[in-house]
């Protein structure tokens, strides 16, 4: 048995062998990764604890990508159910997740630490039944000097033996990166960024901790003993809380407020620096992280087109190409099929703005009645299932004498 058929073996849980089956791993030799910590099981994230300008950032990316409906097409644009992982993709990835909790927390790790895996589980066919999300701190990619090809080296939690998993047997989705295969953490990247944030945070709260409370100050014209300042001060207290706050100021006394402010205004300054530079990194739109200064209403849908454009595509792209990578052999590819995120369900507007699209594609022949009606989540009727010119809402094809 050669490196990679015992690589192999261990994915499959060292099936083929009477110790494998008493197993209590389906990893069989791969126990090691559970033990004393299971490293199918995250850290809890550093920056996304203390700074929610990133939290926000990260929570829009991973909401998109988990709530966007995937699914397996052939090449005629027809959903395929009965393919054996097109339910693993669109339902449920792995025993304990949805495919919007796989997809969803995927996306979180690469937007945290630039990098996510998942290692693919087999059963006694040598079929992919389940994926399984890795610790990112516990998956190095390495280059086999021979062949040149890409492995992933893995660690278990707590050392003991190195695993090496191909590359096609680990689903790997990444942030940007130049020379190699591992992304560049985003949090990295804005590390200055929250530090400053963070102080400057601090030290408005030393600020608002040490600042003056008292809201008067009262003159007398004269000097007075302790015993008559405290007098007059009871007096003072004991009027204004009496009367609603109204003071009446007599002869040879005089009120003054004291004016302050509890949160220096720059504040307000980092907040927009700090979201900008976020902004930035993760290629966000200002508005969704909460910078609606100068948007008008009426642009609040382009920008939404151009998150999903210049943001969302390029991502979900990524991930379409690991799973028709992966998780579908040559065949499967060669005869259409393809794992296809559906990006429109970002992009359906108002009621108005379908209506009028939905309208326009009906009556220009591009869109049958059963496809809106799918779109909008209705049972098809009798009859929709053609297409209508626009000129007599005929079905093409149809002559008039028909």
């Amino acid at each position: 048995m050669n490196f990679w058929e015992r690589i192999k073996a261990l994915a499959r849980g060292g099936r083929g062998t009477k110790g494998a089956q008493a197993s209590a791993s389906s990893f069989g030799n791969f126990a090691k990764w559970f033990m004393p910590h299971n490293i199918f099981t995250r850290r809890s994230g550093h920056a996304l604890a203390t700074n929610e300008t990133i939290f926000a950032a990260v929570s829009r990316l991973s909401n998109s990508i988990g709530s966007m409906p995937v699914k397996l097409m052939d090449g005629q644009f027809h959903a395929i159910t009965d393919h054996p992982t097109a339910d693993l993709v669109m339902n449920q990835p792995n025993p304990n997740q949805t495919s919007l909790d796989f997809f969803r927390t995927m996306e979180v790790l690469r937007n945290t630490d630039g990098n996510a895996y998942a290692l693919k589980d087999y059963d006694n066919r040598y079929q992919v039944r389940a994926l399984w999300i890795l610790d990112p701190g516990k998956v190095e990619p390495v280059i086999d000097k021979n062949t040149r090809e890409l492995w992933y080296e893995i660690q278990p939690e707590g050392g003991g033996k190195t695993y090496y998993a191909h590359n096609l047997e680990v689903i790997h989705v990444k942030h940007i990166h130049g020379y190699g295969y591992k992304g560049i953490s985003p949090i990295e990247v804005l590390k200055g960024t929250s530090e400053f944030d963070r102080k400057v945070r601090e030290k408005s709260l030393d600020q608002i901790d040490s600042a003056i409370t008292a809201a008067f100050l009262l003159k007398l014209a004269g000097s007075v003993n302790k015993e008559k300042k405290a007098e007059i001060l009871d007096n003072f207290k004991e009027f204004y809380k009496n009367n609603g706050g109204v003071l009446i100021q007599e002869m040879g006394v005089e009120i003054d407020p004291i004016t302050r402010s509890f949160i220096d205004t720059k504040l307000f300054d980092v907040e927009k620096i700090t979201r900008s530079r976020v902004a930035n990194v993760y290629n966000l739109p200002m508005h969704l992280l909460g910078e609606v200064s100068g948007v008008q209403m009426g642009a609040v849908e382009q920008m939404d087109l151009g998150y999903v454009q210049g943001t969302l595509v390029p991502i979900v792209r990524q991930y379409e190409q690991e799973l028709n990578r992966k998780l579908l052999n040559l065949n499967d590819r060669r005869t259409g099929l393809y794992f296809k995120f559906n990006t429109n369900a970002l992009l359906r507007g108002d009621m108005k703005t379908r209506g009028e699209f939905y309208f326009k594609g009906i009556r220009s022949g591009w869109f049958k009645p059963n496809e809106v009606r799918a779109l909008e989540d209705l049972p098809p009727e009798k009859g929709g299932d053609e297409l209508y010119m626009s000129k007599d809402l005929s079905p093409i094809g149809r002559s008039e004498e028909d």
